[in-house]
């Protein structure tokens, strides 16, 4: 009998991307219909198993050995730091991990760092955040947030957020200004650690056929 495959999906901007990279690498992505909004998602014609989980989770799922594979993006492999191999860069998907201030409050911000002194950052990435200050040699106050990191340094509450961005508008309309590039991140397909020895033939196979349409 023909082995299946789990595979985590990351619900959100990754997601109509990834279901048209496999559509195009000729896998049945039927069973994503616009109507259709189960979390666990079979194709037969492929003996394929698509869980939907949110970005976050999809190394956790993989880790753990619940799914076999998983599409994540780099940003989310930094932050989670989760025991998985990875295997591919799928090169889309592209964004930048930045350090963001407001416009007025740039000179300010900037003392902070020539000081030494602490800072107040919101992001929704505790960890990268740590890190990065911490290689810096720089106190660094985390507040951790699930959305609308831009509002932090309005109303407030933090001098800096640490956040992902595509095109940079939304920092542009929050009267926002870039500071530093933290790192880039593009979709990663991630693989279990026991899953690729047991199952390393048929998933061969999937990263193959991914690579011939990226060729």
């Amino acid at each position: 009998m023909k082995q299946s495959l789990k595979i985590a999906i990351p619900k959100g901007y990754l997601l109509d991307s990834t279901i048209k990279l496999l559509d195009k690498a000729g896998y049945d992505m039927s069973c994503f219909s616009a109507a259709n909004r189960k979390l666990f998602l079979h194709s037969k014609t492929d003996n394929i198993k698509y869980i939907l989980t949110r970005p976050m989770d999809v190394p956790v799922y993989v880790e753990s050995g619940a799914c076999d594979l998983g599409f994540a993006g780099k940003d989310v492999l930094l932050e989670k730091e989760s025991n998985v191999f990875e295997l591919l860069d799928l090169k889309d998907g592209f964004c930048r991990i930045i350090i963001a201030t407001k416009s007025d409050c740039v000179e300010k911000v900037k003392s902070h760092y020539e000081h030494f002194g602490s800072i107040k950052v919101a992001t929704k990435y505790p960890n990268i955040t740590r890190k990065y200050f911490k290689d810096k040699g720089m106190q660094v106050e985390i507040i951790k947030l699930y959305g609308s990191v831009e509002l932090a340094p309005i109303l407030g509450i933090a001098d800096e957020i640490l956040d992902i961005t595509a095109t940079g508008k939304t920092m542009t309309e929050n009267n926002l200004v870039e500071m530093e590039n933290v790192a880039e991140s593009t979709t990663r397909l991630i693989a279990n650690e026991v899953s690729y020895r047991v199952k390393n033939d048929i998933i061969e196979n999937f990263i193959n056929s991914l690579k011939i349409i990226m060729s």
